[in-house]
């Protein structure tokens, strides 16, 4: 069996769909997978946490291009790694930080929307 090289999308489509994913929702999870069949166990801590405090997000697979994608995502915050949180325009942080928000009790507030 053959699988071929990488389909995904150029650099340059990739850093317009995350230009849209930011402006266009209050709250975006780029991930590993969908919000059906998170493919990461960091996406699924990720997506699960945000789930508890709201129910209207956006979620973006970034594993059809997940070079791109980190590089786009590089690019907004600084971090290269994949899950990472951004409610309106800004970023949050991965599975890792919204965990240590939770504990906190800060979570909440930190998905909340101007």
């Amino acid at each position: 069996m053959e699988f071929p090289p990488n389909q995904g999308l150029d650099q340059d489509e990739v850093d317009e769909r995350v230009a849209e994913a930011l402006e266009e929702n209050e709250v975006v999870l780029f991930m590993k997978g969908t919000e059906l069949m998170p493919q990461c166990g960091y996406s699924r801590k990720a997506l699960g946490l945000i789930d508890q405090h709201r129910d209207e997000f956006e979620t973006v697979d970034v594993l059809d291009s997940l070079d791109e994608f980190r590089q786009a995502l590089s690019e907004q915050s600084g971090w290269e790694t994949i899950p990472q949180t951004f409610v309106d325009g800004e970023f949050v942080g991965g599975s890792d930080v919204l965990e240590e928000l939770e504990e906190r009790g800060e979570l909440e507030a930190a998905l909340e929307t101007a």
